[in-house]
């Protein structure tokens, strides 16, 4: 009963198994170190606050959470924990603990570190991005409200049960416990830190942080406790930053890097692809990806309606798909075409010039206006983010291109005024797990329209976040297509409020070097993640 009930409320996950790279068939020998390279530096390692795409797949490593996701799937199974069950009303999940598992500070892992890390997580002051994720919880409204320091809905009647208890069903909830900002830390460990927890972590996870130069390199060892048996595969892995894409590149050619995690530069991709050894060096995925430009809603003039559908129309997809060599295809809506709930029949705005100029003039701005486009600065982010400057100086826009370091755009996103437009290629939104929901509260909800969230829109609907929740109600197996329905409507009518140009859905690549054999000893899951966990090196 309850293997039935959790394959049918993850109906959406198990869609996506298909296209996923699949491990090794053989076992994979043990040992082994490998060299990634990044552009931008790593803002921190703290799984409460840590939200880019980069860091995310070390935090996952350094972590453990209740749920995870079985290797090259999106099926969920137990992880820190040992086992589950889930009331019939959908209220209550009681969690046992696997026994023995040990923090890197060698302390045992109980209960009560469960309910701390999530009720952190959760805690305003935080100031981490995904409380929202948690707003099921019994108690929620008291903590974010601050008029409590705990969630009410999580008890720990002894050191190796874990019980939550939902003020509504959430079809979500178990995939939310497999997420990042779920995993498990120390009490002690955060307090010793004074403030600093990102740079000293301490978990339970499949490796542990040997050493950080800020600025130039970091250095995971393999978790010689980690409680899965002969997990992970390699000995140790390095992440150094600073590497721009191109020389990146070239050190993996030499043979200097193993993975260039930032992809092949797109002028070198055709290259690079047919070359002869291109087939070893390309890692391509499917991911659930929507790369989108933010219109700030509470920032003029983008607080008119008719403005914000104005530039949806005004900007040419289909160029910024030759940008990219074609490893994307134009985007119409927020959800990407691989997600339960994609409207096939949804058409969105159309590129069209002159009615976009009249929309302008609709709206009181028939010679247009000036403002700031934010954009990383990794290729080929800024000659996108020029792209559409052009299209909007077609409109009479005048868009200033300002290309940063990704943490200083994630900084500008989550400032409330900060940033009028932001064209989120580097970071976009690839899911945290499969589900629509997924695509709106942490970027469309009101929950995410706080300081230090990544709804850099600021869009908040009240009646849309009502719906949403009904959605996310539906936890009944039988109604998921129903549910899957009331999210597509969601996103439609999302779109009519044009808080967002949806431009590309984005294919993620990744160069790693002839060494590391086939693309069967390192994949890329749909969400976020590069898994260093099932990594292996051809012997």
């Amino acid at each position: 009963m309850l293997k039935n009930w959790l394959r049918t409320t993850t109906a959406a996950a198990t869609l996506f198994a298909a296209p996923y790279m699949a491990l090794a068939q053989d076992a994979p020998a043990q040992g082994g170190d490998i060299v990634v390279t990044y552009k931008d530096d790593i803002t921190t390692l703290d799984p409460a606050i840590g939200y880019d795409w980069v860091n995310w797949s070390m935090i996952k490593s350094l972590y453990s959470r209740l749920m995870d996701y079985k290797p090259g799937t999106a099926e969920l199974e137990p992880s820190l924990a040992e086992s589950f069950d889930v009331s019939a009303d959908g209220l209550t999940y009681t969690f046992k603990l696997r026994p023995g598992v040990k923090f890197s500070n060698g302390r045992e892992v109980v209960a009560a570190d469960v309910k701390y890390s999530i009720e952190r997580a959760v805690n305003p002051k935080t100031q981490g991005p995904g409380a929202g994720f948690f707003g099921a919880i019994q108690g929620f409204d008291a903590l974010t409200g601050g008029t409590s320091e705990v969630l009410s809905g999580i008890e720990t009647p002894d050191a190796s049960t874990v019980i939550f208890k939902l003020s509504r069903p959430d079809a979500t909830f178990l995939h939310v416990l497999a997420i990042n900002f779920a995993s498990v830390v120390p009490k002690e460990a955060v307090e010793a830190a004074n403030g600093d927890f990102g740079k000293k972590p301490v978990g339970s996870g499949t490796f542990v942080l040997k050493d950080w130069t800020i600025g130039q390199k970091l250095v995971f060892e393999r978790n010689k406790d980690y409680y899965v048996k002969d997990v992970p595969h390699i000995d140790s892995f390095s992440v150094e930053v600073g590497q721009e894409p191109l020389v990146a590149l070239l050190r993996l050619q030499k043979g200097e890097v193993d993975i260039a995690g930032d992809g092949i530069p797109p002028a070198k991709f055709l290259e690079v692809k047919n070359s002869p050894e291109g087939a070893e060096m390309i890692v391509d995925g499917e991911q659930l990806h929507t790369g989108y430009i933010t219109l700030n809603t509470k920032v003029k003039p983008f607080d008119n309606v008719k403005v914000r559908q104005a530039i949806n129309m005004a900007v040419n997809k289909e160029r910024i798909t030759r940008i990219l060599n074609g490893r994307a295809t134009a985007a119409n809506q927020p959800l990407p075409p691989l997600m339960p709930g994609y409207d096939k029949a949804f058409t969105g705005y159309a590129y069209d010039v002159e009615k976009a100029k009249a929309l302008l003039a609709e709206a009181g701005y028939p010679d247009g206006f000036e403002t700031v486009l934010f954009s990383t600065n990794t290729d080929p982010q800024p000659r996108i983010a020029q792209a559409v400057q052009q299209d909007l100086a077609a409109i009479g826009v005048k868009a200033e291109v300002r290309a940063l370091a990704q943490g200083n755009v994630i900084a500008a996103g989550g400032t409330e005024g900060e940033a009028p437009m932001i064209w989120s290629g580097g970071m976009a939104w690839i899911a945290d797990f499969p589900d629509p929901s997924n695509f709106y509260g942490p970027i469309l909800g009101c929950g995410g329209a706080v300081q230090g969230g990544w709804n850099w829109s600021w869009y908040c609907n009240e009646a849309l976040d009502k719906r949403a929740v009904e959605a996310d109600s539906m936890s009944d197996p039988a109604k998921v297509t129903e549910r899957q329905a009331a999210w597509s409507k969601i996103f439609t009518d999302v779109m009519a409020d044009a808080p967002w140009v949806p431009v590309i859905n984005e294919r993620r690549v990744v160069a790693k070097s002839t060494r590391m054999g086939g693309e069967d000893n390192i994949y890329i899951d749909p969400t976020r993640v590069i898994n260093y966990d099932a990594i292996f090196v051809k012997q």
